[in-house]
């Protein structure tokens, strides 16, 4: 038996993200740089639908409705996906085998995944919305996934438990379906960075994971820097677009519009200039 039958290859994760425009980790996902996921942190969820979805026909990055471990905190990173389905003996005894000759403990098919985790990323479970006994980590692998991640977290479409020792791990935020004092049981890991389902959403190895309190968008590596880019001007048209009226050059009817006219375009090119 092999750990390939859970974990996919470097070689299938390539083919699954052939877009992918950076360096790749050693087990193959996209390996999105440090600099561009700080600068992903400043960036809303809107904005990233409307370079996603408008701009690319990108419909299913972004799922809402989360219960957050730390409220108001953002979190960001890249995908490491996994998948659980309810538990079938003979495929279950089928994964432990294959997990065994790794190394891997039986019966503990959630801290496989732990164990995986590197800095920087975001564990993205799909749980089925499993609550009551569908917890994938407790205080004791919060703890190792803060550790392990360094300021990287979690979203489960599923439970967690042990809350309120887990919002005492610093650098941890978890994104989660809800809360029991039950332990994971009767699902079975049946896929490690693959394509998951996260509510309606899609996501991909090696996404970014934008996650706010407004809610979680996937982030195909290809578009990042697009995303990025444009939350950007956004952010810098909005302060242009103040100084501008507080000054009293412009009108609100000028500035509030879809698209400013070209004098306005060019004043605004011209004070970007500046700022550099």
């Amino acid at each position: 038996m092999s750990i390939d039958l859970v974990f996919n290859s470097p070689e299938r994760i390539q083919a699954l993200t052939p877009e992918n425009p950076f360096p790749r980790s050693a087990d193959g996902r996209p390996h999105i740089p440090d600099s561009l996921l700080e600068r992903l942190r400043e960036v809303t969820n809107e904005e990233a639908f409307g370079t996603l979805e408008r701009g690319h026909g990108y419909r299913f990055q972004f799922v809402g409705g989360w219960q957050l471990l730390h409220p108001g905190k953002v979190l960001v990173g890249r995908a490491l996906t996994a998948m659980f389905v309810p538990k079938r003996a003979d495929f279950d005894a089928v994964v432990d085998g294959a997990g065994e000759t790794k190394g891997w403990p039986a019966g503990k098919q959630n801290t496989w995944l732990i164990d995986s985790l590197q800095p920087g990323d975001v564990l993205v479970v799909d749980l089925f919305g499993k609550v009551r006994d569908g917890t994938v980590i407790g205080d004791n692998l919060a703890t190792a996934t803060a550790a392990r991640t360094k300021g990287g977290g979690l979203v489960v479409e599923g439970g967690i438990r042990d809350s309120l020792r887990m919002q005492e791990i610093e650098g941890l935020q978890v994104f989660h379906r809800g809360v029991d004092p039950s332990a994971i049981y009767d699902v079975t890991l049946a896929q490690v960075n693959g394509p998951v389902r996260i509510g309606g959403a899609v996501a991909m190895p090696g996404d970014a994971v934008l996650a706010t309190p407004a809610g979680v968008t996937f982030i195909p590596p290809h578009l990042l820097e697009e995303v990025v880019s444009r939350s950007e001007d956004v952010r810098l048209r909005d302060v242009f677009g103040k100084s501008r009226l507080a000054a009293g050059v412009y009108t609100t009817g000028q500035i509030d519009v879809q698209q400013w006219a070209p004098d306005i375009e060019a004043d605004f090119e011209s004070w970007r200039a500046t700022r550099h």
